[in-house]
């Protein structure tokens, strides 16, 4: 009885030990400094060009990094800007794209996605074709203003999403 009890817990043992091979995936994420430069970025381009907007963005996890509020913008705004961002991320494609995909597929949102929004001003923030956050801005007069004013956030760092 003694030698089936020592033998089936040397098997569990040897089941719980990984492979001599296996390793911890290495992976970059962005840094508070990143995210708050791209968020700041693209917050004063668009107030730049008059627009009232709010911005956030996510990390890996569609997580919060940064959020700002733009002086005047509206209430609305700053959950939208995380709604496209969380969308941006959570699809791995520009906010806009699943509004493009949505128009040549209704069903393609047939499965409610809590916290995306279908809309333009989310885009992804990549080192190579990794996703490792997001930005999204809300408030300019437009999606593709607000997907402009992204933009220049992530160009901002562009030399460290390498």
């Amino acid at each position: 009885m003694r030698r089936i009890a020592f033998a089936a817990v040397g098997a569990l043992a040897a089941m719980t030990v990984p492979p001599a091979g296996a390793q911890l995936s290495p992976h970059k994420d962005l840094s508070q400094a990143a995210a708050l430069a791209i968020a700041t970025t693209a917050a004063e381009t668009c107030k730049g060009q008059g627009y009232r907007v709010s911005v956030t963005v996510v990390g890996r996890n569609g997580e919060p990094l940064v959020q700002l509020r733009g002086d005047d913008a509206s209430p609305h705004t700053y959950d939208f800007s995380f709604r496209k961002a969380y969308t941006a991320r959570t699809f791995r494609v520009a906010s806009g794209e699943v509004v493009n995909r949505f128009k040549q597929d209704p069903t393609y949102f047939a499965v409610h996605v809590p916290h995306t929004a279908p809309a333009q001003g989310g885009l992804p923030i990549q080192i190579g074709d990794e996703v490792i956050g997001a930005v999204g801005v809300s408030g300019a007069p437009g999606g593709d203003k607000d997907e402009a004013c992204a933009k220049s956030g992530i160009d901002k760092v562009a030399d460290q999403l390498k």
